[in-house]
């Protein structure tokens, strides 16, 4: 059954680089986006972890996970 309800609702802020496990960078500020997903309905959790796992794969999350290589070109 499908859910009767699905938001996300994105914050974007900086964070302490020295404050972030998984980050690289250990010196300055890095950009931090929390995401809150809203599913309500009858979900199984592995229907809502499943469903958390293909959001992970879509193509803007794994671009803002990625390291962005940014060329700008004035014409």
């Amino acid at each position: 059954m499908e859910p009767r309800t699905q938001s996300v609702t994105p914050h974007h802020g900086k964070v302490h680089a020295e404050d972030c496990q998984h980050c690289e960078t250990k010196a300055g500020t890095v950009d931090r986006i929390d995401r809150k997903v809203k599913l309500e309905g009858p979900l199984s959790e592995e229907q809502r972890r499943r469903l958390l796992e293909m959001a992970d794969r879509c193509p803007v999350h794994r671009s803002l996970e990625s390291e962005i290589d940014v060329h700008t070109f004035l014409f």
